[in-house]
């Protein structure tokens, strides 16, 4: 295996779609010869992934994780990018019991919060979902029945279809920025082994010694009244709600516009 094949700064080329979907969608508990199985492998780079990120994730680490020769994965998963697709697919089917448990949660509104809540505490669980491009989206099973799930709560409450896919999106990049800078957040704090208080008391002298607070009094003043309410620089949870409650807010709006079925045109 060439000793570059794995380094994050240069970018794999993609997996072959026909290939990576007969592996998404076919039998994953099969061993082959060595006894070894796609879902075994699949399994070991997530365990990899989760202790280190992205960047800890070789075809060689995940070889000596589940005890076989590095050349030895490659006749189950045939590239990198193609087991990142695995993993993604596979963490996702975490998420719900079934495809109804969204719609179960008594209204949509309750539905669209239990959808936020369950993708945050999957970021949480697994951050190097957050580390990944994801422009195009993984056409696993697990994916389609996510999708699925997560559009019934909204299904039938008036919403045209296009209507039910945006709303959706806003709140599942809603969810995922917020958890990007929470475990930003997290990284610093752990890093520089200062919360946020000990942080702004060690660089608000250097400021204060740069910057004119007179320029900036609609920013000072806000700042101060986030900083003294949270006693931090930001809390990502409390803007994941308040986030939600405008989203809900707006479809609401959305539905209220809308005529009645029983009112004349």
């Amino acid at each position: 295996m060439s000793p570059t094949a794995d380094r994050p700064t240069k970018k794999a080329p993609p997996a072959d779609p026909a290939t990576t979907l007969a592996l998404l969608w076919g039998p994953q508990d099969r061993p082959g010869r060595s006894g070894l199985t796609v879902r075994a492998i699949v399994r070991a780079a997530i365990e990899l992934a989760d202790a280190g990120g992205v960047d800890a994730l070789s075809m060689r680490g995940v070889a000596e994780r589940v005890g076989a020769g590095a050349m030895s994965l490659y006749t189950h998963v045939p590239s990198k990018p193609a087991l990142i697709e695995l993993m993604i697919d596979t963490v996702n089917g975490e998420l719900y019991a079934d495809l109804d448990e969204p719609a179960r949660q008594g209204d949509w509104r309750a539905g669209l919060r239990f959808v936020a809540d369950r993708n945050w505490q999957l970021f949480a669980r697994h951050p190097w979902l957050l580390q990944i491009p994801q422009g195009r989206p993984v056409l696993g099973p697990n994916i389609n029945r996510k999708y699925e799930a997560e559009l019934r709560p909204l299904d039938g409450i008036g919403l045209s279809d296009l209507e039910m896919d945006g709303v959706l999106t806003m709140v599942l990049v809603h969810v995922a920025g917020l958890a990007r800078w929470q475990g930003a957040l997290q990284a610093d704090r752990d890093g520089t082994g200062e919360d946020d208080q000990q942080w702004w008391a060690a660089i608000e002298p250097a400021l204060a010694a740069v910057m004119d607070p007179a320029a900036f009094p609609v920013g000072g003043r806000v700042g101060r009244a986030v900083g003294e309410h949270l006693a931090s620089v930001g809390d990502p949870a409390g803007s994941l709600d308040f986030g939600l409650d405008r989203i809900v807010d707006g479809v609401e709006r959305i539905l209220e516009r809308k005529p009645r079925p029983d009112m004349a045109p």
